[in-house]
Formats: C-alpha cells, structure tokens, sequence
C-alpha cells in the first residue's frame, strides 16, 4: 500500500519479520484467522456428500439442493443485520454470537433424520456464518499489531484455505457419514469460540449506528445497483457449478472433494494473484467481461462434455471465478459514496439471493428438461452479467478508470465476507 503522498506505507511489507509482519501478530489475530478459515469450509464443505446425503434421507436431488439455498437465503437477508448488530453490541460479541449459532446448527444439521431438518438447519448456520465472517475482517485488522496489510494477508490467506478446503473435509469426515462433517464443523467453531474468548479483548464500537435500511437505501446509487445486478447473474452461475456439478460428476466423496480442492486452490489463486495484474494492464471492465464470457463457454462445455471434460470445466470455472470476485468487489465498494461497509451489504444484499436462486432452479430445470440445459441457462446468466457490464459501462468506467490493483486484496475480502 502507499501513502497519500505517493511514498510506502509504513505497513507496505506484510511478510516484514518486524511486529507488523504477519507472523508476527497477537494471539488474538491468529484466534479470529483461525476459526475464519472454518467459517469459510462451511459454505463448500457439502459438496462432495450432496449425493451421499441424498441416499441417506432419500432425498431428490433438488431436495437436497435446497441446503445451499437455504444457507444462502438467510445469508443475503443476514446483510441488512450483521452491520446494524455489530455497531451496536461490538465487533466481539458479534463474532462469538455468530460463532454460536453455527456450534449448535452444525451440530443439530447432523442428527437430523429428514432433508426438511437438514434443510431448517443450514438456515441457522447461514445467519451464524454471515454474522461472524462479516465481522472478522474488521477485528482482525482493529487487533493486528503493526498496519493492515499483514492482516488483511492473513484475512485473504484464510479465505482461500477455507474454501480450497471445505470440500476436502467433506469428502474426508463423509466419506464414513454424511453426518461426519456437520458435526467436525461444529467442534472446530467450537474450538474457535473458547480460543476468541480467551484471546480477543472487546474493540472500540463504531462512531455511527448502521440502520437496518442504509444498504437498501445505499442501492439507490446507478453504479452500485449496476454491479449488484450484474453479480446477481453471475452469482447464479458460480452457484449452479458449487450446488449442481456434484451430482452430474456423480463421483465418491474422496474424489469429489479433489476435484473442488483444486478449483478452491485455482480460485483463491487467480483472486489474490492473476486478477490484479490483469486489471492493471488490460482494465477493470474488459477484465470482468471477458471473465464472464469465458465463464458462460466454460459451462456449456461442461453441460455437453464427457465425464473427463466436466470435471477439467468444473475445476477451471474456479480460475474464472477468482477474477469475477475481486473485480466486482472492487466495483461494489468503490462505484458510490457510501461507506464501505454499507455499500458491500447492499451489493451483497442482491448477489446472494441468485446464491439462493441456482441450488434450487438448477435441479429442477434438469428434471423438466434434460441435464444439460441447467449449464446453458448458467451459461446464459454469465452471458448477461457481461451484458450489464457493457449496457452499463458508462456508470461502472469512473471507478474502473480508478481503481489501482493495490486495492485487491483488501476489498475482495471485504465484499466476500459480507
């Protein structure tokens, strides 16, 4: 990062040995990194089990679906709350209230005896998950000793661990039961709440109050609505691919949560790394539209493609999707006036309702028409996120002609935690 006046920012090297570096960070730092990377193994951690799940209740495949939709359902209704809670009870609280709630919704999603219970409590899990991820950043960066950047290095290396391997504890824990991994999750957050407790001292609450309508109203702004509607497109691709894609690969647990380690691994990669370099020599919008382009082909591909290509598609869909993420959270927070953290919960508030949307669609377009076509509306939706983009450029370009690859890494965070 740099100063205002052009020069290095006293925290400009994360990996410095120093105080500020992020090995060397209070417990408190490392107590909150830790149970983030839980957090975020919770949203792919049922990937590889979806079909044993399915066998296990004897479920229908869109039944089973409806854990994401679910999750993710009363994650985007979550984003007119998390903000409006945390400034009121503090950043602590907060954490270990979310905390809570995934302990015991994780562990009761385990015994359930129906996908109708199951389905009920992923619900609660989602309201814990929104509640602690979207405060995490904040803690960790208010906790950190020495400036930012090593913490928000640390946030972002959470991130991608947990999301490559989510789905690889999956596979591992449900490759015995597919309750195994419900109740593994629920031990380490667990885990996560005694070490918080121990470790991190309540933070300074914030100067103003967020309402509960300040994201909605925040959407007003025709660059930040442009972004969150064309995210909600894309959004229901990248979740068609999550939440569909195990039963078509119809692969054991083991082999699965392989296949969505390595399109983790490539997401993660191409967020952090590739996606920044990109911006800074071909741009922000010609990025994100060929992003989504290729994306849309990747897809269809992988609907029509034999059983060897679908999963070479599904683990390269990650590499497209780790650039879709950074660039439209650089877009969402910096498109309008609002203040960082309100304008994330309106983009957010949109986005994850097609989260919502494609886990439940997905199926049950395959089971009016054929296998294929939930790929080509996905396809379509990548399409017309693209579309949006080009449509909507003129109000998108001021903050894309802006934007400094140095903002990657902290923004990306930001948006994908709330």
């Amino acid at each position: 990062m740099h100063s205002s006046t052009g020069g290095p920012a006293e925290d400009d090297d994360p990996f410095d040995a120093g105080a500020g570096g992020i090995l060397r960070q209070p417990r408190a730092v490392w107590a909150t990194a830790g149970a983030s990377v839980v957090a975020f193994m919770g949203i792919g951690l049922v990937d590889p089990i979806l079909p044993s799940i399915a066998k296990g209740l004897n479920a229908t495949t869109s039944q089973v679906s409806l854990l994401f939709t679910s999750y993710f359902l009363i994650t985007a209704f979550a984003m007119l709350v998390t903000g409006f809670v945390s400034s009121r009870i503090g950043g602590r609280k907060t954490l270990l209230l979310g905390l809570a709630l995934v302990v015991v919704f994780a562990g009761l999603a385990g015994t359930s005896g129906s996908v109708a219970e199951l389905v009920g409590f992923r619900a609660g899990w989602g309201l814990g998950n929104a509640l602690f991820v979207s405060t995490a950043l904040a803690v960790i960066v208010g906790a950190a000793a020495g400036g930012s950047a090593a913490a928000i290095l640390l946030y972002e290396s959470a991130l991608g661990l947990g999301m490559a391997c989510g789905p690889l504890l999956g596979a591992l824990l449900g490759n015995a039961s597919w309750r195994y991994p419900f109740f593994g999750t629920a031990f380490l957050m667990a885990v996560g709440f005694l070490c918080i407790t121990a470790f991190l001292k309540e933070q300074p609450k914030p100067a103003r109050k967020t309402s509960l309508l300040d994201p909605v109203k925040a959407l007003g702004h025709g660059g930040l609505a442009s972004a969150a509607v064309s995210a909600f497109f894309y959004n229901y691709t990248f979740f068609t691919v999550l939440a569909f894609t195990p039963f078509v690969l119809n692969m054991t647990p083991y082999k699965s949560g392989a296949v969505f380690f390595a399109w983790g691994v490539l997401l993660a990669l191409f967020s952090v790394v590739v996606a920044p370099r990109m911006q800074a020599r071909f741009g922000s919008l010609k990025v994100l539209g060929g992003s989504l382009v290729l994306l849309a082909a990747d897809v269809v591909v992988l609907g029509y493609g034999d059983h060897t290509t679908a999963v070479v598609c599904t683990i390269l869909s990650g590499a497209f999707i780790g650039v879709n993420n950074t660039v439209y959270t650089e877009l969402a927070l910096g498109v309008s006036d609002a203040p960082r953290p309100v304008a994330s919960a309106g983009y957010n508030f949109v986005r994850w309702f097609a989260a919502a949307a494609a886990p439940f669609f997905a199926p049950k377009i395959a089971e009016w028409t054929d296998i294929h076509v939930p790929f080509v509306v996905a396809g379509a939706t990548a399409a017309a996120g693209a579309v949006v983009v080009a449509v909507r450029r003129r109000a998108l370009d001021r903050k894309a002609e802006e934007l400094q690859p140095r903002h990657a890494t902290e923004d990306s965070v930001t948006v994908f935690a709330n």
